[in-house]
């Protein structure tokens, strides 16, 4: 139970992003406060967004610090240090008011669980969220080999991060694969997914085209990055646009590489069968709009760091009953196996003809959504949170955290 005595028990939540906009961060907060923890949440704070907000048994305290993207190492390294230096100082200074038992840091970077030493030292517990693997991270964004003398630094902090915190919690089994595989010991990570909010994301009744509506809909949403690979996307409705005149492509949200592929639609000359929102969208009108798409897509490019992580929009998809196409990445075939198309990453004559298969197949596609929907039975969001809490009450009460592995990846 999260009272002690009339107080509620305090938690200190440390991300360097901005909250709520990431999801994983709200959840868990989410769950914390649910269930009558006081949580006090430290991170970036957004244009528009006041310093300090009390909201219940949440506080935000939000630090005056930005992050841009698609700066370079240097960049990087000095926004981790900013935030480091800052978040330390705060989370030291309101622990001596607030009394946190439990402190929980979600990387990147890993180094942040020093902002948690104070505390620790004086008697609070720290829970890792290693929510990205910052070694194939740093490679594969800077181009660099697994040898590279930064990359071993950054094995080696990720090792010493885990030991510093009481436990750690991680997105993907295969992801904890990775930092055993390093040397942690496999008793100190848990796998909590991201499984879809239920209670967010419900198809609503009659949301499809009706029979007879002329577009076959694709559609993605979410940050619109160059790794996630949809200029792949593009080049296969190109492809396709002559044999399927009624495919239209969807992209719902923002983010560095829209002007690109704005551009690379002009030059595709797609013309009306693409539309970019331009902008995040808010949960009931993305709601509405993956209920009426026809086939969610996933194009992810395959490299070390996206191999074995797994895109969250997937449960999105499936929650709102969408069959999925998707890059094959290692994270995608195992834990979904049948339950998802998968296509070679950065082929668009590959992603066309998984598009084609499905828009000619209306049983196939029923086939995906029945599978997907069985295999993520377990990672809805439901289950994850009880896992999630109860690895939050045997931190408190001292107890070795009982169940550590997912237990839903497939061969």
């Amino acid at each position: 139970m999260a009272l002690n005595g009339t107080r509620p028990t305090r938690v200190c939540v440390v991300r360097q992003h901005y909250v709520p906009r990431d999801t994983r961060v709200a959840r868990a907060v989410g769950a914390l406060t649910e269930a009558g923890f006081a949580v006090d949440v430290v991170c970036l704070r957004a244009p528009g967004e006041p310093a300090r907000e009390e909201l219940g048994l949440l506080r935000m305290h939000r630090l005056p610090l930005r992050h841009r993207q698609g700066g370079g190492a240097l960049g990087y390294a000095v926004e981790y240090a900013a935030f480091l230096v800052a978040a330390t100082a705060v989370v030291a200074a309101r622990h001596l008011v607030a009394r946190y038992r439990l402190v929980q840091i979600h990387s990147l970077p890993d180094v942040l669980v020093l902002a948690g030493l104070v505390p620790r030292l004086l008697g609070a517990r720290v829970l890792l969220d290693l929510q990205e693997c910052m070694p194939e991270f740093f490679a594969t964004k800077f181009g660099v080999g697994p040898t590279h003398p930064v990359v071993r630094l950054l094995e080696r902090l990720e090792q010493r991060a885990i030991t510093l915190a009481d436990h750690a919690v991680t997105p993907t089994d295969q992801m904890r694969a990775v930092f055993v595989a390093r040397g942690a010991d496999p008793q100190r990570i848990t796998t909590i997914m991201d499984g879809a909010d239920p209670s967010v994301f419900v198809r609503p009744a009659g949301a499809r085209p009706l029979p007879g509506d002329r577009h076959f809909t694709l559609v993605s949403h979410g940050t619109v990055a160059e790794h996630y690979g949809l200029d792949t996307v593009l080049r296969a409705v190109a492809l396709l646009r002559e044999e399927i005149p009624e495919l239209r492509l969807e992209v719902y949200g923002d983010g560095p590489d829209l002007p690109r592929l704005r551009a690379l639609a002009d030059t595709l000359e797609l013309g009306d069968a693409v539309r970019f929102s331009g902008r995040f969208v808010p949960e009931a009108e993305l709601v509405d709009a993956l209920g009426r798409a026809d086939l969610g897509v996933l194009a992810v490019r395959r490299d070390p760091f996206r191999d074995v992580a797994l895109p969250g929009k997937i449960f999105d998809f499936i929650a709102m009953g969408l069959p999925v196409v998707a890059s094959r990445t290692r994270s995608m075939a195992e834990t979904f196996g049948d339950g998802v198309e998968l296509f070679t990453s950065d082929d668009p004559a590959d992603l066309a003809r998984a598009v084609r298969a499905l828009h000619h197949d209306p049983a196939r596609r029923a086939e995906l959504v029945a599978a997907a929907h069985a295999r993520s039975r377990p990672l809805r969001w439901e289950r994850q949170r009880l896992r999630y809490l109860a690895v939050v009450a045997d931190l408190l009460a001292g107890r070795e955290v009982a169940e550590v592995e997912s237990g839903v990846s497939v061969d």
